[in-house]
């Protein structure tokens, strides 16, 4: 195996690693934003129910 062997396999294995850095960057940036959308809905859910919750409270006074 001559010396511009070893590179062009060195090379490929750096843009196979990269590769799948890239693939798990973009698998965690995912779930962060399914977690904040997530987190949205709880607090406008919450939001909605304390309202809903003042109006009973109001109509019962």
């Amino acid at each position: 195996m001559g010396v511009q062997d070893q590179f062009k396999d060195k090379a490929e294995q750096i843009k196979n690693q990269a590769k799948e850095a890239m693939g798990k960057a973009k698998d965690e940036a995912s779930e962060r934003a399914s977690q904040g959308r997530d987190r949205s809905q709880d607090a406008q859910d919450r939001a909605q129910q304390e309202v809903r919750d003042r109006r009973n409270q109001g109509r019962q006074a």
